[in-house]
């Protein structure tokens, strides 16, 4: 049995990024990570803009000058000015070439033709230069950037409409167990609803990974084994729930050994989710997490999305989290690390009740992950305590 923070090293040092790519439409790209060095087609702005609403003037020793047209955004006319010359200009709109300088509409005021400017006016005030933001083939973008709203803001700007993206891993469940019915089935004594398949399926859906196949297999020694190996060879990672502990009819670590994949670390110290697993083969990942559906998600948050992270090349999430202040008190049994569900909003904490590997009633209103490692023994009120946002 090793702790949490060598599991985690474990992951961090055996999950290399992929370097298989593909090319997507920019706007489904929110979230992927970039692949490649992505270059500007155009500077930005490609033409001389004003900045503010105002003049475009030629300036001259006079502090008046003679309006003789507008230019406002849009517009893809020019005009030549002459020293002493000014056009109305727009927010965003092109600077004439013979224009070197705007005065702002705050510092002027007009009657009929001729502009009054009350300000100094310095030689290329409010100007934007073409190329300021970014010049041509400049570098925009390069590779391990992840894509957010603001990202793509700024690509579509350039003209830019698909982009190069790391590709999503391929996933597949395997969900163990005689004693799981399918919810709008009829449960007959002795059963239980299987809520890890779409709990574990919709976890991964929040990462973006739409290839997800699920399989259920009763528990068998020789069906489990089967489905094991045929499943790696089918996926980047092979999540399987339950069948990991040491009962009598727990096949899963039996299996994982006789197929030959290397274990990487079986057994955690903390709680809950002891009887967890980490192991590849060929290149194909495998975790087995408990089947109490808590213990699961709290595996899956710490340990298999972190993995995820890590294959598609982007930022992970660590244990130092976030500090936050806990607004109750929670005291731990036993010397495990603990994570405990929680509900986080500001700077503020509180810790849930129903903390029990079986129950999801508190997770399913936590947005986040509190953390004890093993040497700390309780949270009292107003503490600053290491929070994982889930979220």
């Amino acid at each position: 049995m090793i702790s949490v923070e060598l599991a985690i090293a474990s992951i961090n040092q055996e999950v290399k990024g992929t370097s298989h790519h593909e090319i997507i439409p920019l706007e489904k790209s929110l979230d992927r990570v970039i692949a490649q060095n992505i270059h500007t087609p155009i500077a930005m702005p490609p033409f001389r803009q004003s900045s503010m609403d105002g003049y475009a003037v030629y300036v001259h020793n006079l502090i008046t000058y003679e309006i003789i047209g507008e230019i406002k955004a849009g517009d893809n006319h020019t005009f030549e000015l002459k020293k002493g010359q000014a056009v109305r200009i727009f927010t965003g709109a092109p600077v004439p070439d013979t224009a070197n300088a705007i005065v702002i509409q705050e510092h002027t005021h007009k009657k009929d033709s001729t502009l009054y400017c009350e300000n100094t006016i310095a030689i290329g005030d409010y100007i934007r230069p073409i190329g300021e933001q970014i010049e041509l083939n400049n570098l925009a973008l390069s590779p391990n950037t992840t894509i957010t709203s603001s990202t793509i803001g700024f690509l579509a700007g350039l003209g830019i409409t698909t982009v190069p993206v790391y590709k999503k891993p391929s996933v597949s469940l395997i969900i163990t167990g005689n004693e799981l019915a399918q919810p709008g089935e009829k449960l007959n004594k002795g059963q239980v609803y299987d809520s890890n398949s779409i709990m574990l399926k919709s976890a991964l859906t929040q990462l973006g990974i739409d290839i997800v196949t699920i399989h259920h297999v009763p528990d068998n020694y020789e069906d489990t084994r089967h489905l094991i190996a045929s499943t790696i060879k089918q996926s980047d990672f092979t999540i399987i729930s339950g069948g990991i502990s040491v009962g009598d009819y727990d096949f899963v670590y039996t299996a994982l050994q006789e197929i030959n994949v290397k274990e990487l670390f079986y057994k955690v110290k903390q709680k809950p989710g002891k009887p967890l697993y980490f192991g590849k083969k060929e290149g194909h990942f495998i975790f087995a997490l408990p089947g109490n559906p808590a213990s699961a998600l709290s595996c899956f948050y710490i340990y298999v999305r972190n993995a995820i992270f890590l294959f598609e090349n982007r930022n992970t999430r660590h244990l130092n989290g976030t500090l936050k202040k806990a607004t109750n008190s929670f005291i731990k049994k036993g010397n495990r690390a603990q994570f405990l569900k929680a509900y986080t909003e500001g700077n503020i904490v509180e810790i849930l009740d129903s903390q029990a590997s079986s129950m999801l009633n508190s997770f399913a209103v936590a947005n986040a992950l509190v953390y004890l490692p093993e040497e700390k023994q309780q949270i009292t009120p107003e503490e600053m305590i290491t929070v994982i946002p889930i979220s």
